[in-house]
């Protein structure tokens, strides 16, 4: 049980606040509406017709939202009647409430059901739900210490998609030719699939049975379930034996080797990361073997464009059952510079965008930390701020 400190007060949410739903309908969203429309996801929506203007601290009842999608407005807007509708608070900062009801109603919720997640929000779970509150000048204090979190976390996400929209764009301009590094000016040729590239993938399931699925073991088997964001996450992997690892060399991969899905969702790409044991590939999955003529890390940023993307939307156009086959991949062609030099240079720029966008990544999630901590220890009393 949390013990406040001194001069908090502890009360019910129904005695201050007022708790009520909306009225509308999803259907009466209009597209460019004059007012924001709360409906039960975290996407807001528009309307034309306002039926609050306040502030307020709204929920989602029930649906996919259900005690995980909060919004703070203050001004004109309309709600569903399934979103609950908090507002006119008592001596209580309606961005303080925000804070705490976000980051405490999940835990609420969670008295009322056995399962992980709730169907639906009574209102009494709202009405009765405990809510501790400092006086109003250390709420403003709260407040304005987690919105710099915020705004700080909102910059950096903003820097990422700018990072990642030069990086893209730079991507489709270097592996076509567009743009040249520096210090490289020899032609460039035009290659089919088959010329530079070897794929090479497991038979059917080679009798893989489930029971061989190790959670530990000599060597990883690498599936399409394990890409992410271009490259195999190692965390998620299963495992197999080293006599499975035997049986077929042909898949048998190393660091920097490019894999591609062959079934489900096909044509996702990933560059093998450094690995400390032997690694296979499991069924649904392409290892591409290069020629000596075509660096695999210049392949890899190939396929990651526009050109590979554009030639797999082309196969699957209209198909129901999605599968690349080799044969399909014969009339994959692209550019490459015939200087291996220059292929490592473009690779070697575009994996430094990369590197410079996951940095920053690893600093917004470092600040999302900090904030949820401060959150807590702010919001309980743990850590007071001077006023």
């Amino acid at each position: 049980m949390v013990t406040y400190p001194e001069g908090w007060k502890c009360d019910t949410i129904i005695n201050i606040a007022d708790i009520t739903t909306g009225c509308r309908d999803t259907q009466d969203n209009k597209v460019n509406g004059r007012y924001p429309f709360f409906v039960r996801s975290p996407l807001v929506e528009r309307i034309d017709v306002a039926d609050f203007d306040c502030e307020a601290v709204l929920t989602a009842g029930d649906g996919v939202g259900t005690g995980k999608v909060f919004h703070y407005i203050n001004g004109k807007f309309a709600a569903h009647q399934r979103v609950y509708v908090m507002s006119n608070f008592q001596d209580v900062d309606g961005k303080y409430f925000y804070y705490y009801f976000s980051n405490n109603f999940g835990k609420e919720v969670e008295k009322y059901t056995a399962k992980s997640s709730v169907d639906s929000v009574r209102r009494d779970m709202i009405a009765e739900m405990e809510f501790p509150y400092p006086p109003l000048p250390e709420q403003k204090e709260i407040v304005q210490a987690l919105l710099d979190f915020d705004e700080h976390i909102d910059n950096l996400t903003e820097l990422i998609e700018k990072k990642k929209a030069i990086r893209d764009g730079a991507l489709e301009d270097l592996v076509s030719g567009k743009s040249r590094v520096d210090g490289f000016d020899k032609e460039w040729e035009t290659v089919s699939f088959n010329q530079v590239i070897k794929p090479k993938a497991r038979i059917g399931w080679q009798g893989l049975k489930k029971e061989e699925y190790l959670r530990r073991g000599y060597s990883y088997l690498i599936g399409g379930t394990d890409f992410h964001n271009g490259t195999v996450s190692l965390d998620t992997v299963s495992f197999v034996s080293k006599e499975r690892y035997d049986m077929d060399s042909n898949i048998q991969v190393e660091s920097n080797n490019v894999l591609v899905t062959k079934d489900g969702t096909i044509g996702k790409v990933a560059l093998v990361p450094k690995l400390d044991k032997p690694a296979t590939l499991n069924s649904g999955v392409f290892v591409f073997r290069t020629t000596p003529s075509l660096l695999p890390t210049f392949l890899y940023r190939v396929l990651l464009s526009s050109i590979f993307k554009e030639f797999i939307n082309t196969l699957s156009a209209g198909s129901t059952i999605k599968h690349l086959y080799q044969k399909d991949l014969s009339n994959f062609e692209f550019r490459m510079p015939q200087d291996i030099r220059e292929q490592q240079a473009i690779a070697s720029v575009l994996t430094a965008m990369d590197e410079e966008i996951e940095s920053l990544e690893i600093e917004k999630e470092k600040i999302m930390g900090i904030r949820e901590g401060a959150m807590d220890d702010l919001l309980t009393g743990r850590v007071r701020l001077k006023l």
